[in-house]
C-alpha cells in the first residue's frame, strides 16, 4: 500500500521558523561577529579574532563578578529549595485552604521583576521604609546603599520572596502525585514523620526538585532587573552580578567587542551547568524506570 506524503505541513512551521531565526539565531549571530572584531565607531570593523576573548579569560573584572554571581545563586538555592520543601510539606493537601494557600503562593511570581525592585527599594529605605525605618528604630545599622551586607542581604531576601514560592508549588506538585498506598504502608509499618519524608516523599520529589533547581539557578545566574532597581550594583561593585556588569561594559562603556565576548561566554557557561542538570534528571528518570 502507497501512502500519500504530503510535505504542505511545513508551511505551518515555517513562521515559527522565521520567528525563532529572527528572535534568536540573527543576534546570536550579531554578537558572534561582534566578538571577533572591534569597530572605531560609523560601521568601521576590523578583525580582532580571539582577542577579546583572552582579555576576558584574563579580566579580574569577570572573574570577580563571576564569583559574586556564583556566590548569589548558590546562596539562593541554600535556602529556596529546603524552604520552598518545607512550605510544601506544611500547605493543606485538599479543601479550600489548600486552594486558598495555592493562590496566595502565586501572588509574588506574578508581579513583574522591576515592580518588585522598586518595591524592595522603597521597603528598605530609612526614612520611608518599612523594614528600614523598623530597624532603624531598634538601633540596627541598616543601609543598603553604603554597607555591603545589608545590600547582598537585601537582594538575597528579595529573591527568596520572590521565587520560594515557585519551588515551593513544584515540590507540592511532586507530593500530590504520590499515592496514598505508600501512607497507608507507612502508617502499618509505624515509620516515623523524618522516614516517611526520607524515604517515600524526598524520592518522589526527585524529578520535581531536579526542575526546580533548574529553573531557580538559571534565574539567579541571570537575574539583572532586581538588584540593578534595588542597589544598581553597588556599592562600589559589591552587588554588580555578571548581567549588570555585562550591562556597564556594552551600554556604559560601549566596549562591544568584549562584552560581546563576554556575553558569549557567560552563554556557555549556563548552557554548559544546564547540560549538566538535564543529564542528572535524565539519570533519575531512568533509574526511576
Amino acid at each position: 500500500m502507497n501512502k500519500t506524503v504530503n510535505q504542505k505541513a511545513w508551511f505551518l512551521v515555517l513562521p515559527v521558523l522565521l520567528l525563532v531565526a529572527f528572535s534568536a539565531v540573527i543576534p546570536l549571530m550579531t554578537v558572534v561577529n561582534y566578538s571577533v572584531q572591534d569597530t572605531f565607531g560609523q560601521n568601521q570593523f576590523f578583525w580582532a579574532g580571539l582577542e577579546w576573548f583572552e582579555e576576558m579569560l584574563h579580566s579580574d573584572r569577570m572573574w570577580n563578578a563571576l564569583g559574586r554571581q556564583l556566590m548569589f545563586s548558590g546562596i539562593i538555592l541554600a535556602i529556596e529549595i529546603p524552604l520552598g520543601i518545607f512550605v510544601a510539606l506544611n500547605m493543606p493537601k485538599s479543601g479550600f485552604w489548600s486552594s486558598f494557600c495555592l493562590v496566595v503562593m502565586s501572588l509574588p511570581l506574578l508581579i513583574p521583576w522591576n515592580v518588585v525592585g522598586t518595591i524592595w527599594q522603597i521597603f528598605g529605605r530609612v526614612d520611608i521604609g518599612l523594614l528600614g525605618y523598623t530597624l532603624d528604630k531598634m538601633g540596627i545599622s541598616y543601609n543598603y546603599t553604603q554597607d555591603v551586607f545589608a545590600a547582598w542581604a537585601t537582594v538575597v531576601v528579595m529573591d527568596v520572596w520572590h521565587w520560594t514560592s515557585l519551588v515551593a508549588l513544584l515540590a507540592f506538585a511532586g507530593l500530590k502525585s504520590i499515592p496514598d498506598a505508600y501512607y497507608q504502608a507507612a502508617k502499618i509499618d509505624q515509620a516515623s514523620r523524618w522516614k516517611v519524608f526520607r524515604f517515600i516523599e524526598l524520592p518522589k520529589m526527585a524529578g520535581v526538585l531536579m526542575i526546580a533547581i533548574l529553573l531557580r539557578f538559571m534565574d539567579s545566574f541571570m537575574i539583572y532587573t532586581e538588584p540593578f532597581v534595588v542597589t544598581g550594583g553597588g556599592p562600589g561593585n559589591a552587588t554588580t552580578l555578571l548581567s549588570i556588569d555585562l550591562v556597564k561594559m556594552a551600554l556604559g562603556q560601549f566596549d562591544l567587542g568584549p562584552a560581546a565576548a563576554f556575553s558569549l561566554m557567560y552563554f556557555l557557561v549556563i548552557l554548559l551547568i544546564s547540560w549538566v542538570f538535564y543529564t542528572v534528571m535524565t539519570t533519575l528518570d531512568n533509574k526511576e524506570g
